[in-house]
This record gives C-alpha cells, structure tokens and sequence, in this order.
C-alpha cells in the first residue's frame, strides 16, 4: 500500500500530470541522460535534414522537428471501471494488472497548443489540436504506472511527436466546451456549478463522448499520479522479417517543468460507442466517478527506455 501510494503522488509523465498548484516536484522517474549514443543507435551522414519523416534539403519539411517540445492545453477528463479482464487484455507485455485498482482508468479530452523553441505558437493552424485518450492502471516492476492502449489527435505533426515517444496515435475529430474571459449564457464558468462536454470521433463515427459538472477546487489534475509507460513499435517490411520489428521497447515518458493552474473536479459521464475497426468500446465504462477539468503545461525533452 505504501508504494501504491507513492506512484500516486509521482507526477503522472508524458502528457499529464497530478500536480500541486503551489509545488511541483520532479518528472517521475526522470533520469539524468548523457550525450553518448546508448547501445542500439546509429548515427549518419545523410545529407538530408529533419527529425521526423519527410527528411529534405533544407530540413523544415519534416512533420515534426526535433525537441524541445512545449505543450499548454484544457483538460475535461473522466475517471472510470471498465471490466477487469478488458482492462488486462489491453496490456503489453512487461505490464501487468494493478491488483488494488482491477479495472481503473481515466478518459481525458485535450485541447492542446504547441511550440518549440521558436514561437511556432504563432502558427495556429499547426501547433493547435486535439487529443483524446485513455489511461489504464497497471503495474511495471512493482511500479503502479499507467498504460495508454489507445489515442487520437487531429494533427499529423502531433501523430509523428506522439510516435516517437511510443504513443499509438491516430487520427480522430476531438471537441470539448470551451470557456472564455467574459460571462456568457453561450460558455460555462470554470467553477462550481460549471459545465463541460468533449466528444471523439474517427472515420466518420462517434467514438467517446462525456460530460462533467464541476463542484470544488482541486489542488491537482485528478487524472492521476502515474508515469506513463508506452510500446514504440516500429515493424520490418523485408520478407522473412515481418515478425521481428526494428524497434520493440517499453518506454517510460519524462515531462519537465510541469505546472497545473484552475483545476476543478466533480461529477463524470462517459461512453465508449462501438466501430467495426476499433477496439476503444472494448474497455466501455461499467461506471464513473470523478469529472475533471483543468490548465497543464510542460516540456517534452527525453525518454526512458524499460526494455
């Protein structure tokens, strides 16, 4: 119990964060990192530049270009109990069931917007979008993590940052209620009382969709305090090779300079609705519990590879 409650007071990494607003502590399981090349990699002299597919001669092509990587967005989330058995068969290998939480996991609707180093902010056709996803409890080596068996975005450069880093984005129409500066009989207030829809849909069909009625102030983002563990996967086409992928790995995701800001919490619906080319209402809601929603901010910048 007491290392179940240690992981929960860790920063959940990789994209979302249960944060003191008045403390912040260090990214879970971050790790100092060193300029040497680990075991495995390459280097080249391709005379191509870019981080991400396309590579081209100027190098500004690519979708999505090398870190740093700062993320600021709205959270509208829902915690939720699928069945245990969905909740388990949704698990790599190398994770396995938190025993204390059979079935627990969390539905977030982000509004994010994006920028390097270089105020790509003021482009917002490329650094706004969308993302829904879900988080499941699970266990990595004794360490309550939580597992991400499914994501979408709107963007494609999101989708290549989202790949890198392990997470198997694709791509969906994400929209939730928005609130404003001003009162309006056509927004909610962020505050008792308040509140916010989100709806994800992909190839033409609805998908998710919840609602959330905020009740009280909340010192952190509810979602939780897990790292984030992912599956980087990347197959071989070359016959005879099909079944041995050129990169295989657990990964563990790091924020830096996470900070949460107007978190409230309350009440939660969700649905998981069926399509015959997905597997998200595999996991549909047995029943809900906490509604959230809130401000995040944080830099992407390293990974930690688990196996």
């Amino acid at each position: 119990m007491e290392q179940n409650e240690m992981g929960r007071r860790s920063l959940l990494a990789g994209g979302l964060a249960a944060i003191a607003t008045t403390a912040v502590a260090s990214p879970a399981f971050a790790e100092p990192t060193s300029a040497a090349p680990t075991a495995g990699t390459q280097t080249t002299s391709e005379r191509l530049k870019g981080y991400t597919y396309p590579l081209s001669a100027r190098g500004v092509a690519n979708l999505a270009a090398a870190p740093p990587w700062h993320y600021v967005g709205d959270i509208v989330g829902v915690e939720f109990w699928t069945s245990p058995q969905a909740a388990n068969a949704s698990l790599p290998t190398g994770l396995s069931p938190d025993p204390t939480s059979a079935g627990h996991g969390y539905a977030l609707f982000i509004d994010w917007q994006f920028s390097g180093d270089h105020e790509e902010y003021l482009d917002p056709v490329r650094s706004q979008y969308g993302e829904f996803l879900v988080l499941m409890d699970a266990v990595w080596q004794g360490t309550p993590v939580a597992w991400c068996p499914f994501i979408y975005v709107d963007n494609d450069a999101a989708l290549a940052r989202g790949w890198v880093q392990g997470f198997p984005k694709k791509m969906g129409e994400i929209h939730q209620t928005r609130a404003f500066a001003v009162n309006s009989q056509a927004a909610p207030i962020v505050g008792a009382g308040g509140k916010f829809a989100a709806s994800m849909s992909a190839s033409g069909r609805r998908l998710a969709e919840a609602k959330v009625r905020l009740e009280q102030p909340s010192a952190t983002i509810p979602a939780l305090g897990r790292p984030i563990v992912n599956l980087r996967h990347f197959p071989r086409l070359t016959a005879g090779q099909q079944d041995h992928p050129a990169v295989h790995e657990l990964t563990m995701s790091i924020l830096d300079t996470p900070q949460v800001a107007n978190t409230w919490s309350g009440s939660g619906e969700l649905s998981f609705l069926p399509s015959p080319s997905e597997e998200l209402a595999d996991l549909a809601p047995q029943r809900t519990g906490a509604g959230f929603r809130g401000s995040l901010s944080y830099t992407v910048t390293d990974l930690r590879i688990l196996s």
